[in-house]
């Protein structure tokens, strides 16, 4: 490799085993501040990414997360709180993780070292030119990541990447990469922790931002949201009171006749008019 993996590098701390809890914590902690400052030097790449993303995704076509271990849970993770924030299809936003679905609680034994399968799990959803697939490997090399990518870009599907590296395989080959350097991690080479930190803030950004551009936001709100618990269905009556100023028993009634936030405050409003 002719790059620096930083998220191999030898921990700042030695002798773990000699800490006190509290001083395990600390210096965790201090680790973990320097993760949103890593963030931030990267958010003009991030942008550009979220704009290709809010571009297909208002073309009809699909976001598609891709990744091994924890890259990859996080991918599914924030793909499948997609439908019930925003009130999308469950298939808009899709994750997937070398080794199937198994994997997503179990470590499937080398399923990220595959250089074909990650192109077969894309296929197996008809990816296509509508589409953006965003690799996700701290590393930047999980070949199960970096050659699906590789045949996207030969089938003229685009392509984005999340990686901890710089100069990598994934960052190389993807058309919009972010690369956020988050430096060793407290335990030496256990990328689920600044780097899955830093992976996760930037997923948030991606969605909730092409989300809030797709119109699924109302002011500061999440008025497509999926009425699937008492919580949800309590701050839903409570968005419509306070944007129509109407009464709980008023508001509960729209709701329920409705069964959408966005579609009550709308047929409340015209009543009003």
């Amino acid at each position: 490799m002719d790059f620096t993996k930083t998220t191999e590098q030898d921990s700042y701390y030695n002798n773990l085993e000699r800490m006190t809890v509290n001083e395990i914590v600390t210096n965790m902690n201090k680790e973990d501040k320097s993760v949103p400052l890593a963030v931030e030097k990267a958010l003009p790449f991030v942008e550009i990414l979220i704009t290709e993303v809010i571009n297909k995704l208002e073309k009809g076509g699909r976001l598609f997360y891709l990744g091994a271990g924890t890259s990859g849970r996080l991918g599914i993770l924030d793909a499948s709180e997609c439908p019930p924030t925003f009130g999308v299809p469950h298939g808009l936003v899709i994750g997937l993780i070398a080794g199937g679905d198994s994997a997503i609680r179990k470590a499937v034994e080398f399923a990220e070292d595959s250089q074909t399968q990650g192109w077969a799990d894309l296929n197996d959803y008809n990816i296509n030119v509508n589409d953006i697939v965003v690799g996700i490997a701290a590393s930047g090399t999980t070949p199960y990541v970096v050659h699906a990518l590789e045949d996207c870009n030969n089938n003229n599907i685009a392509t984005g990447c999340i990686t901890c590296n710089v100069g990598s395989p994934l960052s190389k080959v993807a058309k919009y990469p972010v690369e956020v350097v988050v430096g060793p991690e407290f335990l030496t080479g256990s990328s689920r922790m600044k780097a899955g930190t830093a992976q996760k803030l930037i997923l948030n950004m991606i969605t909730t931002a092409a989300m809030i551009r797709l119109g699924k936001v109302k002011g500061n709100k999440m008025v497509d949201m999926q009425l699937s618990n008492d919580k949800l269905v309590d701050r839903g009556i409570k968005m419509i009171m306070n944007d129509l100023k109407i009464s709980k028993q008023e508001a509960n009634s729209l709701l329920n006749k409705y069964k959408s936030v966005r579609k009550s405050i709308n047929h409340g409003r015209k009543q009003q008019n």
